[in-house]
């Protein structure tokens, strides 16, 4: 075989992959033997990417706003000091939204934005139903010298 006939036979075989990753069925994907019943029925409304913040400001604070949370579950949304000191903490409902995948949350906190680049604290969010924390996010906390 040459060269070029070589790599179309891998990018096929790698393309055919992908699809049949991407068609497994939902169902033949089974929970854990020892999850609690009750959870069963709600991990079927579980979303199915990895839950994520992104940060923003608005109204000269900083806001958060995340995906992939199950909708209509609940959500923990921290602003933590990188010494895991609390800066900011509210539970949430997650709910649909036209461009956030899965359940979308958003929140504004009462931190003060925007400050001097640089991060001295991050943010995450956990996602209560499926018990998995999202990605740390780096973030500013802006803090006042008087």
């Amino acid at each position: 075989m040459t060269r070029r006939a070589v790599r179309r036979v891998t990018v096929a075989v790698c393309a055919a992959a992908v699809v049949g990753l991407g068609t497994a069925s939902p169902a033949t994907v089974s929970a854990a033997p020892n999850a609690p019943q009750q959870k069963a029925a709600s991990l079927a409304q579980a979303p199915q990417g990895q839950p994520f913040l992104f940060s923003y400001n608005f109204n000269q604070h900083l806001k958060l706003g995340g995906g992939n949370f199950t909708v209509g579950g609940r959500v923990y949304v921290a602003v933590m000091y990188n010494n895991g000191r609390v800066a900011f903490a509210r539970n949430v409902i997650a709910h649909t939204h036209p461009i956030t995948p899965g359940g979308a949350v958003y929140v504004e906190t009462n931190i003060a934005a925007p400050c001097a680049p640089g991060s001295n604290a991050y943010a995450r969010a956990y996602d209560w139903t499926t018990q998995r924390w999202s990605p740390k996010l780096p973030v500013t906390v802006c803090v006042r010298f008087d």
